[in-house]
């Protein structure tokens, strides 16, 4: 036979089931109060910032699926140490809305002419500049490790201005990269 211990327990009464449940319950939503709700904003503000400010510097960390690995940082590089005609569209289109104010129709015609011309030297460029990545990058990762759409890639961050360039440009304008 086994003895017990009359001494023994916890030295106080068992809550009931009620008063346990009501322990338990949270909240569905969280503090919905007006000093909640501004806290959690400001949170988040705070927290898109830190995301954009890594993302500008090139923070791998904060970078799009776009913009992650280091054949796309190469790439980017590449197409930042170079001056490329892309740069020079939105500035002309700029000029080219000026003179539709002109009312000449020969000094109109040679600026949308102008304009045509620019965006097929624009073209070319980019064309250029795709298959210079595609080259430089088997050469640096090795042909058989190239990611798929680097051309593409370096073709549109080239006809963005570089001032406007997201991630900013981490190199110098004719910097050598190797």
């Amino acid at each position: 036979m086994s003895e017990t211990n009359s001494s023994a327990g916890k030295g106080r009464p068992t809550p009931p089931r009620k008063v346990r449940e009501q322990a338990r319950k949270k909240p569905l939503v969280g503090d919905r109060s007006k000093e909640a709700r501004k806290a959690q904003r400001e949170k988040l503000r705070e927290e898109r910032q830190k995301a954009r400010e890594g993302m500008m510097a090139g923070d791998e960390r904060y970078l799009t699926y776009r913009d992650k690995g280091p054949q796309r940082k190469f790439v980017r590089d590449l197409v930042d140490s170079r001056f490329t005609a892309g740069e020079m569209v939105l500035p002309a289109m700029f000029l080219v809305v000026l003179t539709t104010f002109i009312d000449s129709y020969e000094v109109q015609l040679i600026s949308l002419l102008a304009m045509w011309s620019l965006f097929l030297v624009v073209a070319f460029d980019a064309f250029l500049v795709s298959r210079s990545v595609k080259k430089r990058v088997a050469k640096k990762f090795g042909a058989d490790k190239v990611e798929g759409g680097l051309g593409w890639y370096g073709a549109m961050r080239s006809i963005q201005m570089r001032a406007l360039r997201i991630p900013k440009p981490q190199v110098s304008r004719f910097a050598k990269i190797d």
